[in-house]
């Protein structure tokens, strides 16, 4: 009954959000949404479905909200696109056990099903940097992470990171960071990086 009486106020949509990379950032954005008087129906990376009343809440309000929380809109679909790229990338390195036989530009023709050619030019025209070296960037930042914690031989990460030898993580490392693996197990904690930062 309620609802019929505010249904022409209220408004049911989906957006689409840059920056959200972890679980906290829904937390946060879940939180900073419902203090606004924002209902939160589901939210997972890269977007939230919502409703709210358009008298009282503009689309501008929902976008300066998310600025002041370290997210942005996404209106654009090539913007979305390389959004949800980044979240995939980030899912895959990050948050799942990465899978050293599964080549990254075949995971990602799988998931978006368009060539990796069409996905590698949309990325660089928006990012300024390739698909390819978008993903090197995080697995070092993976590597960075596992090696700090200092659970696994540097040839087990290696491996788990699908690098062919030690030799190549170690060259590809000190190519990306400017420093060596061993000057930065001197110091980790001065050389991690966010990984929304990359």
């Amino acid at each position: 009954m309620n609802e019929s009486k505010i249904s022409h106020k209220s408004v049911k949509q989906k957006l689409h959000i840059n920056n959200m990379i972890c679980n906290c950032c829904i937390r946060v954005l879940k939180m900073e949404l419902e203090n606004a008087g924002i209902k939160v129906h589901d939210i997972k990376l890269g977007e939230a479905i919502v409703s709210f009343n358009s008298d009282k809440i503009s689309k501008l309000k929902i976008r300066n909200l998310l600025t002041e929380n370290g997210f942005d809109l996404i209106e654009n679909k090539n913007d979305q696109l390389v959004a949800d790229l980044k979240n995939a990338v980030i899912d895959l390195v990050h948050y799942t056990t990465y899978n050293a036989m599964v080549r990254n530009s075949d995971f990602l023709v799988g998931k978006f099903e368009k060539s990796y050619q069409y996905l590698s030019t949309v990325f660089s025209e928006n990012e300024g940097i390739t698909l390819e070296k978008y993903i090197i960037l995080q697995r070092i930042e993976k590597a960075k992470a596992l090696i700090q914690e200092d659970n696994l031989s540097l040839s087990e990460i290696a491996y788990m990171m699908g690098y062919s030898s030690v030799q190549y993580l170690s060259t590809q490392f000190k190519n990306i960071t400017g420093i060596s693996v061993t000057d930065f197990k001197k110091s980790p904690a001065d050389y991690r990086k966010s990984i929304d930062d990359l």
